[in-house]
């Protein structure tokens, strides 16, 4: 477990910002509808759900990710469990979780239920599996024993946060993808782009949600 944690300002709405990357956590819009834009859509989700389905991110922010996901894996009513893991550097206390997520309806936020002051590095319900991985992803991602089926790449802007999104970490992303798997993230920074392809994705770029013009899939070789 990392001794950091994240340190918050908050904005009309009740929208989190990071005061380290002064960067908000979700779109100012519509954060659930942005998760199902670029995330969910953008992975093809819930189409390719199956039992054990892998779920890998990096950020886990509020948790808006992963909670969006289980919802959509339950409306699907695929059998098994939902695997989700999530790579977290500076870590939310679970109340401001619950306070951000608190503007959102519909979501299982019950599962936050808790009483530690921040998401368990394992934390299982009955029909999901959640392993957030905390500390630098440049060097935990290195040495998870997982595959994901699907990659939330969702740090905060590459110009804010660069740490995520440099090839030697996309590498390791590319390296932890079955053949097949997809990736998606808002970002259409070419960098990224071209680090994604070094990576092994064969990549798209499409429209974005809301303010942003475009946004990047990518489908492994």
């Amino acid at each position: 477990m990392t001794n950091q944690r994240a340190d918050l300002d908050w904005r009309e709405g009740g929208v989190p910002v990071s005061r380290q990357f002064d960067d908000p956590y979700f779109s100012l819009d519509d954060g659930v509808a942005e998760t199902r834009h670029v995330f969910l859509a953008g992975n093809d989700l819930p189409t390719r759900f199956r039992g054990g389905f892998h779920v890998a991110e990096l950020g886990f922010g509020t948790g808006l990710n992963f909670l969006v996901t289980l919802a959509a894996w339950r409306t699907s009513g695929v059998p098994g469990r939902l695997q989700f893991t999530s790579f977290e550097a500076f870590p939310m206390r679970v109340s401001e979780m619950v306070e951000a997520l608190s503007a959102h309806d519909g979501l299982p936020v019950e599962v936050f239920a808790i009483e530690d002051d921040v998401i368990p590095a394992r934390l299982s319900g009955p029909d999901y599996d959640l392993h957030v991985v905390y500390g630098d992803a440049r060097d935990t991602l290195a040495i998870w024993n997982g595959m994901a089926d699907a990659w939330f790449l969702d740090g905060f802007s590459p110009a804010k946060n660069p740490e995520l999104w440099g090839d030697p970490l996309l590498a390791e992303v590319g390296a932890h993808t079955v053949t097949g798997g997809t990736c998606a993230t808002y970002t259409a920074a070419g960098f990224v782009r071209r680090g994604l392809e070094a990576a092994g994705f064969d990549i798209m770029r499409t429209p974005g949600f809301g303010r942003k013009r475009h946004m990047t899939r990518g489908v492994k070789r």
